[in-house]
């Protein structure tokens, strides 16, 4: 499958994709992701993108499409992809859909997670991060605890409230995706790919995102 997940912070889209790779094989793609890596990686692109990154810069659109087209030709994409948290705004949507052409590619669909707005700040406020950059595993304070010395299960290091995930910040994000991001929902309706979900359960999204994409 080929689709692009939209949603606010904390909608699940993270949650949503890992099961969906499982399901088939498709790779998850986040923006942060294929930064990270190219940077890791240490290409001219990846050199390029860490220089914005470093100056605290948002990376220009244009080098985020050519790391982009790069990360989808490798084999791994062979199977699909998932699009986590990308496109963020229509000028991004527009030229994903040129790069797609470009590659021949076809989009099944645009998933829509649509969460309430007390539910999102619930799952947020209440979320954990290993403080290990290597690590990162996600917990959740009524769900999904760290170790009772609030430590992570997987490597030890203290899990910890991200200085984003606060109240505050949490209201700051949303007010951000509601003006630049939730406009993507309209830009794939009018492509004919939007699918929107309601529903607070993982697996009963990942169904019908099944049932989305086989029509």
């Amino acid at each position: 499958m080929r689709i692009v997940l939209l949603g606010a912070p904390g909608a699940g889209k993270g949650t949503v994709a890992k099961s969906l790779t499982e399901f088939d094989g498709s790779v998850q793609i986040s923006t942060g992701d294929i930064l990270r890596n190219a940077v890791k990686a240490g290409s001219e692109l990846g050199k390029k993108a860490k220089g914005y990154m470093e100056r605290g810069e948002l990376v220009p659109d244009d080098l985020i499409m050519d790391i982009m087209e790069v990360r989808m030709k490798e084999p791994d994409c062979q199977k699909g992809f998932l699009l986590d948290g990308f496109p963020r705004t229509i000028p991004q949507a527009e030229a994903l859909k040129k790069l797609l052409e470009k590659i021949g590619i076809k989009l099944d669909a645009a998933i829509n997670l649509d969460v309430p707005t007390d539910v999102i700040l619930d799952r947020l406020t209440t979320r954990r991060t290993c403080s290990n950059p290597d690590c990162q595993e996600i917990y959740n304070i009524k769900s999904k605890p760290p170790k009772p010395d609030g430590t992570c299960f997987k490597c030890g290091s203290p899990a910890v409230q991200r200085a984003d995930e606060t109240e505050e910040a949490i209201k700051q994000r949303l007010a951000t995706y509601n003006e630049k991001t939730a406009p993507l929902i309209d830009f794939y309706k009018k492509e004919g790919l939007l699918k929107t979900i309601s529903s607070l359960s993982s697996q009963e999204i990942v169904e019908e995102v099944k049932a989305a994409v086989k029509k």
